[in-house]
């Protein structure tokens, strides 16, 4: 439910402009007068007016220029945008501000104003060392190593110490935080790739992985980098196991470092971004409503901030997010008529941003989306939106695309389509044996499936009954719980045994639950 994306980098950065950015680029571009340049505004008219990147269509437009002609003023286009942003957006990149600062002292060392080149490297060094930027601080002590070395400065005997002693502590903080993000990228790649573990083969997997690349003494550092790695580390590895308690217990220390630090929130926004949104898939996956509430707040106001609603990376993912959580309430609640209401505005963003957002993002989405259409009993539109996935072939997600074709075929058997439940309920099971993704519960979904076709109504509610208290038993089970955080079949067969709707049954558990926690409190 995603337009095609057109693969040219050059139109593909023009649309991702905003206005202000394009007007700045005109007058960037503009204070040259020569030839060349007056062209290449052509071309950036010509490919912002377009919806779809097609070059015959641009040839026309660009009257007298040749092909490759063309593919020259396309590159010097790319990097005159480049540069206009660069300049653009220093004020608000530390990152820009702190490389700024490098080439300053380097250009000062080069034209021979050492002490001049000295204070430039004093004050990057420190505006570096305030926001934990040590990735930065190699190369800048290694121009302030080279002006020491080759020329008198007055500062030989102790600086020449204290330099060598600082170098050393970047360099083995440098290396700790460079495992711990590297072990970080892995686990979460291994999420991103299979979804949660399968079994206990897939479990011990992860467990040996740890034991074989967590750097030893990482549980004892206390600098900011390190332990954001370590607890995405944590985070992810519980996630994967469905251990949803430390997963809970991770991702709030993960939170709470920016809560600590609150100046690093605008260093490192995509952490906090994600880190927020683990936390709300944490009271998720616990049924935390009242903190799901709270924390969900907390990331709408942060979302309407300046620092993210001026970076367009930082917006779309904290849209997708957002979207998500707020789908995953009415999914708790059992609130899904409420929940659809969401939809259109959720649609229209995401072809607003689908230059920006990756196949995962999409199939997450989609299929949250189709559980708020089968929760409000419209099965039809629940199934368009599972094609989607289902239809996908990124290699990502074997969980979400095995849970794509069970809700589909529980679609399917709501909307009493008894002549395709052979078929689907054979397909679906071949496809989730062949990702060795089946539970003791798809395999009791799968004994009921592969009969009710056979079942007259009268004959069906019996069968549904035995089948809830054969999952009943499998509830407090650590490897069945994944199919209960994709679906909850167990209240979807209490609505077909008790023949309510599916989101009364569910919302009549929130109440409750809500009424406990207040007889709790008193």
């Amino acid at each position: 439910m995603m337009p095609n994306r057109s693969t040219d980098i050059l139109f593909q950065l023009i649309h991702s402009l905003e206005k202000a950015e394009k007007r700045h680029f005109k007058l960037y571009i503009n204070r040259s007068s020569a030839k060349e340049n007056l062209k290449i505004v052509q071309v950036f008219d010509a490919l912002d007016r377009m919806e779809d990147y097609d070059e015959r269509l641009l040839m026309k437009r660009l009257s007298g220029v040749t092909k490759p002609q063309l593919a020259n003023l396309k590159t010097h286009l790319y990097k005159q945008i480049l540069s206009s942003l660069r300049l653009l957006k220093s004020a608000d990149s530390l990152d820009l501000q702190l490389n700024e600062l490098f080439d300053n002292a380097h250009i000062l060392y080069k034209k021979g104003l050492f002490i001049q080149s000295l204070r430039v490297i004093d004050k990057a060094k420190e505006l570096a060392h305030t926001n934990q930027k040590y990735f930065f601080l190699p190369q800048i002590i290694a121009l302030e190593k080279r002006i020491e070395t080759l020329h008198v400065t007055g500062n030989y005997g102790s600086r020449t110490i204290e330099l060598s002693v600082e170098a050393n502590e970047v360099n083995r903080k440098l290396d700790m935080i460079s495992r711990l993000s590297d072990v970080a990228l892995q686990i979460y790649g291994f999420y991103i790739q299979h979804g949660h573990a399968r079994n206990e083969k897939d479990e011990q997997l992860v467990k040996d992985f740890l034991k074989d690349n967590l750097p030893k003494g990482a549980d004892k550092e206390t600098g900011f980098y390190e332990r954001l790695y370590l607890y995405q580390i944590y985070t992810w590895s519980a996630f994967i196991r469905q251990d949803f308690i430390l997963y809970y217990k991770y991702t709030q220390k993960w939170v709470d470092l920016y809560l600590e630090q609150p100046d690093l929130q605008r260093v490192e926004t995509g952490h906090y971004i994600k880190g927020l949104h683990n936390l709300l898939n944490a009271h998720f996956d616990l049924r935390n409503y009242e903190k799901f509430e709270i924390d969900l707040k907390r990331f709408e106001k942060f979302a309407e901030t300046k620092r993210v609603q001026q970076s367009e990376n930082f917006k779309v993912q904290s849209f997708v997010y957002i979207a998500s959580a707020r789908i995953n309430f009415h999914n708790i609640t059992g609130t899904f008529k409420e929940g659809l209401k969401l939809v259109p505005g959720i649609n229209e963003k995401m072809e607003e941003y689908s230059l920006f957002l990756d196949k995962h993002r999409i199939m997450v989405v989609n299929y949250k989306i189709a559980t708020l259409y089968f929760g409000s009993g419209d099965y039809s539109t629940c199934i368009d939106y599972l094609q989607t996935i289902i239809n996908e072939h990124a290699g990502l997600r074997s969980d979400l695309q095995c849970y794509a074709r069970l809700l589909h075929l529980l679609a399917h058997f709501e909307l009493g389509n008894m002549d395709l439940m052979d078929h689907l309920t054979r397909s679906v099971y071949r496809y989730m044996s062949k990702m060795e993704n089946l539970t003791m519960i798809e395999e009791e979904m799968f004994k009921f499936f592969r009969n009710s076709f056979k079942f007259t109504k009268h004959q069906q509610r019996p069968e549904l009954e035995k089948f809830l208290e054969k999952v009943k038993h499998l509830e407090g089970n650590r490897f069945e719980t994944r199919a209960f955080a994709y679906l909850d079949i167990i209240s979807w067969l209490e609505s077909k045994v008790q023949q309510k709707p599916m989101s009364e049954i569910i919302h009549t558990k929130y109440l409750k639950s809500k009424k406990r926690r207040y007889q709790k409190a008193k």
